[in-house]
Parts: structure tokens; C-alpha cells; sequence
């Protein structure tokens, strides 16, 4: 009966690891929910404040995606949203991380990296998004994002963190439609 009891504990143990991940992952793309994003935000500031590496976070934004939704459907729109997700994830190490943050918001977390070389990496990102057309059924459409970055800082926590990568993706957003 001990056996018996081990094994069905063994069992609970794999249900509950699987059950977690499912808790801690987007249910439409394969990247990390808000919540599990925040938490890992978290994590990677108090890393760089123990080992004083620099670590940086990246806000993208899906520009027009209401009209992808409007126009073909919400199918379509879903197509989009996990190709950008995919494009993030195949574009970044196993170290850095990457989630959905609702909608059509995305944020990668680039650990080591200072603001100059996350604004680099956010440029190379962008370019991999935007490179080819999201193919759905017989019609293709263009993907175009911003994005906003900021060092992590030690003193802010997580979501105040998220709020400035957020902000700043809005400020790139509205000087490129005044200059654009």
C-alpha cells in the first residue's frame, strides 16, 4: 500500500508541475502571462541588484492590430498575435524572457543588457516582427510595432517598471507619427 501511495503522489506531483505552467502561460501564444511576466520582472531585478549586471525591459505594441480584427476576423488577429510571439521568442536567448501582456502587448525582459544594448536588441526585434506579412488563409497583412525600453532599475517595482517600458513605447509611438 506504501508503493501504491507513492506512485499516486509521484502522479499528483506531475499534475500539479503541468498545472502550473498551464497557470503561468498565455492560453493563445507560447510565451508567459501577465502575471508569471511580473513575477519573473521580479526575480531578474533582484538578480541584477545581487550580481550589479544591468538587465532591460522592452514594451512592444502591435500598431494597427484593431484593424486586423475589424477587417478578417478575430481568427486573423490571433494568427497575428502569435506570430509575434514566436518572432519574439526564436530572436531572444534562452535568458531573457518573453510574455504577452494583454491585448496586442508583448514585453521581452533582456538580462545583461544596459539601455544601449536593449535599444539595439529592440530595433533587431522590431525588424524580425515586421519582416514578413502574417499569412492567414489567402490574405497577408504587414506587422508593424513600436516599442519602448527601459533599464531595470532597483529602487521600482515590477509593474511601476512595466508602466515606464509601456510610456515610452507611447512617446516612440507619437514622435514617429509627428515626424512620420
Amino acid at each position: 500500500e506504501i508503493d501504491d501511495l507513492r506512485g499516486e503522489v509521484g502522479r499528483l506531483k506531475v499534475k500539479l508541475a503541468e498545472a502550473e505552467e498551464l497557470a503561468d502561460r498565455d492560453p493563445l501564444t507560447p510565451v508567459l502571462n501577465r502575471r508569471a511576466f511580473v513575477r519573473e520582472l521580479g526575480r531578474i531585478r533582484t538578480f541584477s541588484q545581487r550580481y550589479g549586471s544591468p538587465a532591460s525591459l522592452v514594451y512592444f505594441d502591435l500598431d494597427g492590430f484593431k484593424s486586423v480584427n475589424d477587417r478578417y476576423g478575430h481568427a486573423a488577429g490571433d494568427a497575428a498575435l502569435q506570430a509575434v510571439a514566436q518572432r519574439l521568442a526564436s530572436n531572444v536567448r534562452d535568458s531573457d524572457i518573453v510574455g504577452r501582456m494583454g491585448g496586442d502587448e508583448f514585453a521581452v525582459i533582456l538580462v545583461q543588457a544596459d539601455k544601449t544594448t536593449a535599444e539595439a536588441k529592440a530595433q533587431s526585434l522590431a525588424q524580425a516582427i515586421e519582416s514578413a506579412p502574417i499569412q492567414f488563409g489567402d490574405w497577408s497583412a504587414p506587422l508593424h510595432v513600436s516599442y519602448g525600453v527601459r533599464e531595470i532599475s532597483l529602487d521600482m517595482e515590477p509593474e511601476a517598471l512595466v508602466a515606464e517600458a509601456d510610456a515610452a513605447m507611447f512617446l516612440r509611438k507619437r514622435d514617429v507619427r509627428n515626424t512620420g
